[in-house]
């Protein structure tokens, strides 16, 4: 069952059901105001929309279509929800796949056991401290899911669990020299529709060329946590048999990458941590020590322009997964059972 604290919030709540439109109208709508007034004034989204992006876009919206017309659809929705063209938005929603380098940082612990734990930092635009929001959304004929939602883009790609029990967390990995085919978002919308980790794993192993992510996958009832780096045509999966952090670049996919400082350092500081003994996660996820740049952040020069939004934490039982989301600077946490 969800709880959601009776203290006020700056972290959202949507509910929705139906058609993947209705779905994508509704995300839209909730997003909307943030869009506007604090996500189009940013230069990312205007380097994004740039003209100069239109071809690709156009291309990777019909690659879509074809390949996930549902997905397709729910595009559709936001646009219309948020009130603007679908090429701007499909732009928005294809920005690791069009620039190497986006403001979509993350860490994720993971602590294998026989009830799992995986623990996630969601790093984001600081703009948008305030404006995100969990969604528990019910699309007609796939599994239903609870998602953490930025305005503007499609649900998927940050953490998140479906009705089957599958776990899934999502770190940016900025790959460059490819040409996309299909958005990496787009894929990650498609991987919440899997009934199950085997076929979680064989959509990501058949992806074609895109944007790089990195995914936690899990599944309650299993105790396997996988680490999954998926971009630029390659695919590499590992099981997690100890304590492992991953801070959004490539540890095991041989791809040509960027790392940037805030990225190595977070790696170092948890792995250190790690080495140490300390398994915690929330010390782990909250720390701001160290040599280098902090796994929490919060500060408004962060050099990626990132900052933490929210942390999750996932216990993969027997009877489903618990979960917990705390956003900084609240003492309230909205925690459930599955999707409540």
């Amino acid at each position: 069952m969800t709880t959601l604290e009776d203290t006020p919030s700056r972290l959202g709540w949507l509910e929705a059901a139906g058609s993947h439109r209705e779905i994508g109208l509704a995300l839209g709508r909730q997003g909307r105001r943030a869009v506007h007034e604090r996500l189009m004034a940013t230069p990312l989204w205007q380097e994004v929309t740039a003209v100069r992006h239109v071809p690709l876009v156009r291309h990777l919206l019909a690659a879509t279509t074809e390949r996930f017309p549902w997905v397709a659809e729910e595009l559709t929705g936001l646009a219309e929800g948020i009130g603007l063209p679908l090429e701007r938005v499909a732009a928005w929603n294809c920005r690791g796949d069009l620039l190497a380098s986006v403001p979509d940082g993350c860490t994720t612990l993971v602590l294998p056991a026989n009830v799992p734990r995986i623990a996630h930092n969601e790093d984001g635009l600081p703009c948008l401290d305030g404006a995100c929001f969990l969604a528990r959304l019910r699309p007609e004929g796939q599994p239903a899911f609870l998602t953490f939602c930025y305005p503007g883009s499609l649900p998927g790609h940050t953490f998140s669990i479906n009705s089957a029990g599958l776990v899934v967390t999502i770190n940016n990995l900025r790959l460059v020299g490819f040409t996309p085919e299909l958005p990496r978002m787009v894929l990650s919308r498609a991987l919440l529709a899997q009934p199950d980790l085997d076929a979680a794993l064989g959509l990501l192993e058949a992806a074609p060329v895109g944007g790089g992510f990195h995914y936690t996958l899990a599944q309650t009832g299993h105790a396997e946590v996988l680490s999954v780096e998926v971009g630029g045509g390659g695919f590499s999966s590992r099981a997690l048999t100890a304590p492992a952090l991953h801070a959004n670049h490539c540890l095991h996919l041989e791809a040509p990458q960027a790392i940037t400082h805030s990225s190595a350092d977070r790696q170092r500081r948890g792995e250190a941590l790690i080495a140490s003994g300390e398994h915690d996660p929330l010390t782990l996820l909250r720390d701001t020590a160290g040599p280098g740049l902090p796994i929490y952040r919060r500060e408004p020069d962060d050099p990626d322009q990132e900052n933490t939004l929210a942390t999750a934490l996932f216990y993969l039982t027997p009877e489903g997964v618990a979960w917990q989301v705390a956003v900084p600077g609240e003492a309230g946490i909205r925690r459930g059972v599955g999707l409540g």
